[in-house]
């Protein structure tokens, strides 16, 4: 099997959540942790003796409140300080820390709070108290905000936990073992039955001691952040980045999800380090197009480096950061491994698909099968009360099978797909349709997301779903490719993406990977209907379970949809010119 190392070695990990802590709160103590807005749209910070204090104060509180060693408690909220709070005194003490989204309707939140077997839960408020019963076996709830809810005589508020411990007091374990485990995350695409990953303290303290050694993040360092924390990629991974380092975390308020108000707060809090997604990245880019002051705003001078993970960063999205001095970082990772296995190097031209080599104290190797397989102190327990899990996920001599196929470059590590997603045709060639997917979603700027289906059938077909606000917006004048005329309707998007659907698929080697025809669907991916996890990321399989219809009219049917639709039929074997007005 081919292998690959990390070319640095890891160094010295600190043991426990407990002893970060106590060294931080010594190194940093008046410089601000952690800041968000307040009612008066201000942002307002805390200190770290401030947090730490709180922190002490509330692991006092749980275990005067009965809270033992090892027990479980579920986060059913968004971010925020109280949420931040809680968590790092439960792990502190010696505690699991189970966080959930915080938008989950009340048949998946029970789900997942009877599964974890969980006895405490702590909510952000009403919402989610609506969303949970009185038949859970709750010994207390927490509310981060004064609510009342006759239904929960056990219902307490979060300032209960924060009311000052006797002087000197610590409940802190520093004894606990760096093999503890501390967290219990769902991973994103939990369907059926749950996938809770078991992590322990050296999971994510090592992963922290390797980032120190391939790049610089400094206490001078300002975060504006967004990522959910029940996901790992925001809860684990840029959170710890943060707090490992002492940087100043600001949380962005409005979760992600307006660009305008993202764009805001990017002048208030003036980032030096952003993570996000590309579509993130994409939203705001397209803000700068608008005035010279927003471009110099948001390239601002300060800006040191942006990550970016779940999909690759269009190439000509990354030059633009580039061509101003601002480094792009990619990474690779799953919740299973706490979450980041590689980083790509930012002084080497990227390549479409490859994710960097290992980070310090990674091993990676492909199998015969081509499955990306590894092995290092970030590695999971196991899956929490998963047998059928359990029994297939590590390999005899303890390598982690990530469900993801790759190879090896020069440059590192190259994703291909996940296993799961390649399937065969009637005549038995297997297609791999993430490559597909990528190439018409980089193609066309109007292109949401796209999903290549196909098992069993003679050919592959493709659901696309466009970007519905630029569609609806007629000034806007980006066009990402030359020939692009910018549509403003379906017709006109479906008559554009002609073009560029041959030309996806010309890209690919197997003629029996192209798409015959295409279903371009005005319609949108979302939480509600369940096409897309909470991290937001395409849920192939409920994609193509709602929208069968549409992939049985491009087989031959003739089955009424609700949906507005625009099909286009393609010749695999010719490329169509691009459409022109």
């Amino acid at each position: 099997m081919k292998q690959l190392n990390s070319e640095h070695k890891l160094g010295e990990v600190i043991p426990n959540i407990a002893t970060l802590l106590n060294q931080n709160v010594k190194r940093f103590g008046e410089k601000i942790v952690f800041q968000e807005k307040n009612n008066k749209g201000v942002y307002e910070g805390i200190t770290w003796n401030e947090f730490y204090n709180n922190i002490q104060n509330i692991a006092y509180n749980l275990q005067q409140n009965g809270f033992q060693k090892g027990e479980k408690i579920v986060v059913f909220s968004r971010n925020c300080l109280e949420m931040l709070e809680l968590e790092l005194a439960v792990m502190a003490y010696g505690g699991v820390v189970v966080p959930i989204f915080a938008n989950f309707k009340k048949e998946t939140a029970e789900l997942l709070i009877n599964h974890s077997r969980a006895t405490w839960l702590a909510v952000q408020g009403e919402t989610q108290l609506a969303n949970i019963g009185t038949e859970l076996n709750l010994k207390t709830i927490f509310s981060f905000t004064k609510v009342k809810d006759e239904r929960f005589p056990n219902l307490k508020s979060f300032d209960d936990l924060l009311k000052q411990r006797p002087d000197n007091t610590t409940v802190f374990d520093t004894t606990i073992t760096p093999d503890t485990i501390c967290l219990n995350m769902y991973t994103s695409g939990t369907m059926g039955i749950p996938k809770c990953v078991q992590l322990m303290h050296k999971n994510i303290l090592s992963q922290q001691a390797a980032l120190s050694i391939v790049w610089d993040v400094t206490p001078d360092d300002r975060f504006l952040a967004y990522l959910p924390w029940h996901h790992s990629f925001g809860g684990i991974f840029e959170l710890f980045t943060a707090l490992y380092n002492g940087a100043t975390f600001s949380l962005e308020s409005s979760f992600g999800r307006d660009a305008n108000m993202i764009f805001e707060n990017w002048k208030l809090v003036k980032p030096t380090i952003f993570f996000s997604v590309p579509k993130v990245y994409q939203s705001l880019y397209d803000l700068t197009r608008e005035s010279k002051a927003a471009e110099d705003i948001f390239f601002n001078s300060g800006l040191k480096f942006i990550f970016t993970a779940a999909a690759a960063l269009p190439e000509k999205l990354s030059n633009e950061f580039e061509k101003r001095g601002i480094k792009v970082v990619e990474g690779w990772g799953l919740t299973e491994t706490s979450p980041c296995c590689t980083l790509t190097d930012p002084s080497l031209k990227r390549e479409t698909g490859v994710v960097g080599k290992p980070i310090p104290g990674i091993s990676i190797r492909i199998a015969d099968d081509d499955e990306i397989q590894v092995k290092g102190p970030n590695i999971m327990v196991n899956y929490f009360d998963n047998d059928e899990a359990n029994a297939t996920v590590f390999t005899e001599d303890g390598w982690y099978r990530t469900g993801d196929v790759g190879e090896i470059t020069e440059n590192g590590l190259k994703l291909i797909s996940r296993k799961d997603r390649i399937f065969k045709l009637s005549n038995g060639e297997k297609v791999i349709p993430t490559d597909l997917e990528k190439a018409i979603e980089l193609k066309c700027h109007y292109v949401q997301y796209a999903v290549v289906s196909g098992s069993g059938e003679e050919h592959p077909v493709a659901l696309i779903f466009p970007n519905k606000k630029l569609l609806e917006r007629p000034d806007y004048e980006l066009s990402p490719e030359e020939g692009c005329f910018c549509p403003r309707s379906l017709n006109e998007l479906g008559r554009c993406l002609t073009g560029c659907l041959a030309m996806a698929n010309d890209s690919l080697k197997q003629k029996f990977a192209k798409v015959k025809s295409a279903a371009i669907i005005l319609d949108e991916l979302s939480l509600d209907n369940n096409t897309l996890t909470p991290s937001m990321k395409v849920a192939p399989k409920n994609v193509v379970e709602r929208y069968k219809k549409h992939l049985l009219n491009m087989y031959g049917e003739n089955v009424p949809v609700e949906e507005e639709v625009y099909i286009i039929e393609l010749e695999p074997d010719k490329i169509s010119p691009r459409c022109t007005k």
